[in-house]
């Protein structure tokens, strides 16, 4: 928790990233506090000023390009010895300009999985791991196609990109789960995709699985985060929010965003609703409910990290 005696200083961070998935960072000029750190480009903002503003500013400033698009994404803080910094992160995809660094300072484009500029400011680890995190989460069919015949949609989906799965099938006892797990990590894992088996961290240990996803009931009854180093949970309220926060889960999928085949009888939470539930949370989200993947961008226009599929990415 944050102490409240400490000042609070509110940051825009701009994470602008190129097609191939590379990250811009930039080294903080000498004379600066922390120079020599590497840092995503951005710059304080009073709370009253507008965070957007400021981003574009200050990539106009450090780094002399110009912002066409820039999606709200995580809000965190990170405290230190002297200071809590607030960190108001967006997304910039699109923009005008070279970057290049107009104080005298280095940039460079990183791969978020294996960064070669050091030290990072330690702030940052944060945005490191969400950027890790795949923009398009897939949930697991094999009720519908039948155990033996979803693995052939499964592998045609790791092979156009799919890399983060969860194993979702309420209908198989733990040790069915734990079965089909088996055989989704097989596959996954030539991808280098990750798999989270959903509700039960029994199977998904017994499986091998990388993390597990809880289902929002369970998420509440949690004192501490479950005994596994990777996972994520399903949010429809701010509480639950709150607690996948406190408990520091790795992601979040917050539903039902649209009305679904699945569900003909809930309207959704509409776009809207969808933002001002997520507006500030410190954890990437992903949006789940009638998605399809030209959605993503809507998505992340109202600060999702992804989207979530059932059907459509099978």
């Amino acid at each position: 928790m944050t102490s409240p005696s400490l000042p609070v200083i509110n940051v825009a961070v701009a994470v602008a990233q190129r097609a191939d998935g590379r990250v811009l960072l930039a080294e903080r000029p000498k004379g600066k506090v922390s120079s020599g750190f590497w840092e995503f480009p951005g710059g304080k903002f009073e709370i009253a000023e507008d965070a957007r503003r400021t981003l574009a500013r200050e990539l106009h400033e450090e780094v002399g390009i110009e912002v066409d698009t820039a999606y709200p994404w995580m809000t965190y803080d990170h405290a230190y010895d002297d200071k809590v910094v607030r960190l108001h992160v967006f997304r910039v995809l699109s923009w005008r300009g070279t970057p290049h660094g107009r104080e005298g300072q280095r940039i460079a484009w990183e791969d978020p999985a294996a960064v070669t500029v050091a030290p990072l400011l330690p702030a940052n680890k944060r945005v490191m791991d969400a950027l890790n995190l795949p923009p398009v989460y897939a949930i697991t069919q094999a009720r519908k196609y039948g155990v033996s015949a979803f693995m052939p949609p499964l592998a045609a989906a790791l092979e156009s990109g799919v890399r983060l799965i969860q194993v979702r099938e309420p209908w198989m006892t733990s040790e069915q789960l734990a079965q089909f797990a088996r055989r989704v990590i097989a596959l996954a894992r030539r991808y280098q995709a990750r798999v989270l088996v959903n509700g039960d961290v029994a199977a998904a240990l017994r499986a091998g699985a990388d993390g597990v996803h809880l289902p929002a009931e369970q998420l509440m009854r949690l004192c501490a985060p479950p005994a596994i180093g990777f996972w994520a949970a399903s949010c429809h309220r701010p509480e639950e929010l709150a607690q996948a926060t406190r408990l520091h889960a790795n992601f979040v999928v917050v539903s039902q965003i649209l009305p679904t085949a699945s569900h003909p009888g809930r309207r959704g939470l509409g776009w809207d609703q969808f933002a001002a539930l997520t507006r500030n949370c410190p954890l990437p989200v992903y949006a789940l409910g009638g998605m399809h993947l030209d959605l993503l961008e809507t998505a992340m226009h109202h600060g999702a990290h992804g989207i979530a599929l059932q059907s459509e990415v099978w």
